[in-house]
């Protein structure tokens, strides 16, 4: 999995000074509603709700926006929200697939294609991505929460859990799992005592593919364009992240 770890790592190191952590607080909220409308308010038998809170959390939410989210999924406006995928190729042939909750399924649609179009893309069909990116799960870990454990044994507890990779570096652990041992880790790392900071399920790309500098800031600028759409909860590219790409992000 190499090239995931620095994808992570840019993303909490922008997270922790992003301008729009308002706007990273209103997708967990919707998150949050729909598990809290789908399963129920109760956090010990609604584990999607759970892990939503969980990532909640570790956006540094306050508890009173998530008890008002949670509250929100029994009401009208929460039974109108649907989740949806959409799937295109961006400028430059790079794949994009994106992650939307909306209540509008019209709107949404409208929007990705404007995006697409103004920006040498195209919107494709669901499914046409599918040889180029594979479903995972990801945890990732604060490596202060894993102060005082064995690497050793941690390692052998994550494989036990259904870990294909492990990526750390100075600040954060993460875990790649399979989708269909999401659930396992979930329950191993439950049982370890481990705080999670954030995780969910993502498309990660089998292969990348490396652009010239200038290139690469055309795709880059569409992903921005679709992350700023208030319906659009998390998008994916196989734009390969090279270290020259990176430094120039952390600038």
């Amino acid at each position: 999995m190499a090239g995931h770890s620095k994808w992570a790592n840019i993303k909490h190191r922008k997270a922790a000074q992003d301008k729009k952590r308002a706007k990273v607080w209103t997708r967990i909220i919707k998150e949050i509603t729909i598990a809290a409308r789908d399963n129920g308010p109760d956090l010990d038998s609604n584990p999607a709700l759970r892990l939503a809170v969980q990532n909640g959390k570790g956006a540094n939410l306050a508890k009173e926006t998530i008890d008002r989210a949670i509250k929100k999924g029994s009401g009208a406006e929460a039974a109108n929200l649907q989740r949806h995928t959409y799937e295109g190729y961006g400028p430059h042939g790079i794949a994009i697939f994106i992650d939307t909750t909306t209540d509008n399924i019209n709107r949404t649609v409208a929007n990705i294609r404007s995006i697409f179009s103004k920006n040498n893309g195209n919107l494709g069909t669901n499914g046409s991505l599918s040889f180029i990116f594979n479903t995972k799960g990801v945890f990732t870990i604060n490596n202060s929460a894993l102060e005082g454990m064995d690497d050793d044994e941690l390692e052998l507890e994550l494989i036990d859990g259904g870990a294909e990779d492990v990526e750390r570096d100075s600040e954060f652990t993460t875990i790649y799992t399979s989708f269909d041992d999401y659930g396992n880790m979930q329950k191993k790392l439950n049982e370890l005592h481990v705080e999670v900071q954030s995780t969910e399920i993502q498309q990660i790309p089998k292969t990348t593919t490396a652009l010239e500098i200038d290139a690469a800031h055309d795709v880059l600028k569409i992903v921005e364009k679709f992350e700023e759409d208030e319906d659009i909860q998390a998008v994916y590219h196989n734009l390969e992240l090279t270290d020259e790409l990176i430094a120039q992000l952390e600038e």
